[in-house]
């Protein structure tokens, strides 16, 4: 049986976060007046008295965590949280429905940006700022969870970037310090990037909102028409499009640049990847809107840039409605959708790697077949894929599209048309935000769903965010008896 004192003490100290975040946006509300402050201040001392029951009652039993820890503190603490920041939301001014609250909490939390809360615009800057929160404490977490838990957990290849963070180059000596100084850069992204929405003319409030956002590559805006809003700014829109990136590329390899490594990001493949298909992706997407007539050629770049990054880094951010702009543009996003950005980064998807370590797998095994008797080893950043990566990733490929099949069968089995409960599906376990479609698609919101659809969605969110395979042990038996 697992002892569960060290998960509930790690689960306290996370609670004991989010409760002094809840401060935040108490404070935003006090100053202009409205009353949701005091939902705020009841919220966090709700947490924090959960918060610091958890912590005193196991802190004895805190001395270190084995891998089954590790797999449930990882899901538990995401649902947990998940839960808990779902408060502000169920008893604000708003008065969201429970599943509502939590779908949205949830969106938040995985840096999802699917949303169900129609009048942003009108709402008040409490909420909006804890929208915002969320996803930027999301965004830091997975990045953490990336670099230090899920490569000791095997989870779908991730161990090949135990060896690249901590063995071989030494970028710095313990996870923990890492840990640190990846937090440091993202914070140090985030004031940069609202620094410079606030120059090229967002508002203060609007500009630290997106910053956090942007850099968590979550999506969630303050206006009900995302970055339509700021049609008339271009500069904005090709800024954000440049955060959205170095929000999508491995933080470690940030830190290699810090401690003088200047060209680590240039050398990485993943990034060299990265860089090639959203060139690709936006050169395509912008031929397009021009011959077609759709939008002039500034127009067309500029969107194209935008929407292009926006759905592959999972933002989910929208300058325009893509999915009015033809046949071919709205099915390249949906592949977009599954890609995703790099590994060690805040964005979500399948993520490049994997789709690198297949492409070196398929090429091999058609060189096998036209020399059967050569030998061919398969690399990944001119490094040789061991059998048991390849195997793992070849794993992740299967239950990722299982998983998305069966989302969508459930979205289907509710009533949902075919185009809503595809994108919906995938939207969720890519944890992109917007779908498909003029209900889910970049022009609506997820709240003329069902409620059992917004459980489904909100538990492909957690299944996607935390790579499949961290949720999907702990249903197994064997597991629980060790």
């Amino acid at each position: 049986m697992i002892d569960l004192r060290p998960v509930a003490f790690v689960i306290g100290i996370l609670l004991a976060i989010l409760a002094a975040a809840m401060v935040v946006p108490a404070i935003a509300d006090l100053v202009v007046g409205n009353v949701d402050w005091q939902v705020f201040v009841a919220s966090s001392a709700v947490t924090l008295f959960v918060a610091v029951s958890l912590i005193l009652s196991t802190r004895s039993a805190a001395q270190g965590f084995s891998v089954r820890q590790a797999f449930v503190i990882t899901a538990f603490a995401w649902l947990t949280i998940a839960a808990f920041g779902a408060l502000p939301f169920a008893f604000s001014e708003l008065d969201l429905s429970p599943t509502d609250a939590f779908f949205e909490s949830m969106s938040g939390i995985t840096t999802t940006g699917s949303t169900v809360i129609v009048g942003l615009d009108e709402a008040p800057p409490g909420i909006l700022l804890w929208r915002s929160i969320l996803q930027w404490l999301g965004g830091v977490g997975i990045i953490v969870m990336a670099v230090a838990v899920l490569p000791i957990l095997r989870v779908g290849g991730m161990q090949m970037f135990r060896v690249e963070a901590f063995e071989t180059d030494k970028v710095l000596p313990r996870a923990a310090q890492v840990a640190v100084g990846i937090a440091l850069i993202y914070a140090a992204l985030t004031v940069a990037a609202a620094a410079m929405y606030m120059a090229l003319g967002m508002t203060p409030f609007d500009g630290v909102a997106h910053a956090m956002t942007s850099i968590a590559t979550g999506g969630y805006s303050t206006h009900d028409a995302s970055f339509r809003y700021w049609a008339d700014t271009p500069a904005i829109h090709w800024a954000t499009s440049g955060v959205m990136v170095l929000g999508s590329v491995p933080f470690v390899q940030y830190l290699r640049a810090v401690r003088g490594d200047a060209l680590a990001l240039v050398r990485d493949e993943q990034v060299q990847w990265l860089v090639m298909i959203l060139a690709g992706a936006i050169a395509i997407t912008a031929a397009v809107l021009i011959i077609n007539g759709v939008l002039p050629s500034e127009g067309a770049l500029r969107h194209g840039t935008f929407n292009v990054i926006s759905v592959m880094t999972g933002t989910g951010y929208a300058s325009a409605d893509f999915y009015a702009w033809g046949g071919f543009v709205p099915v390249l996003m949906f592949i977009l959708m599954f890609i995703g950005g790099c590994a060690g980064s805040t964005t979500c998807g399948m993520k490049i790697f994997r789709v690198q370590i297949v492409y070196a797998e398929a090429r091999v095994q058609m060189r096998r077949l036209m020399q059967p008797n050569g030998v061919f080893i398969p690399y990944y950043n001119h490094h040789p894929i061991p059998d048991a990566v390849a195997r793992s990733v070849m794993g992740f490929f299967f239950f990722y599209m299982l998983s998305f099949g069966v989302l969508a069968l459930a979205l289907g089995l509710m009533g949902l048309d075919f185009i809503t409960a595809i994108s919906g599906a995938a939207t969720a376990i890519s944890n992109v935000g917007p779908g498909l479609g003029p209900t889910i698609g970049p022009a609506g919101t997820f709240a003329p769903l069902p409620d059992a659809a917004k459980w489904v969605l909100a538990a492909g969110m957690i299944l996607g965010r935390l790579e499949l395979f961290t949720v999907l042990v702990l249903f197994s038996p064997a597991f629980w008896r060790g």
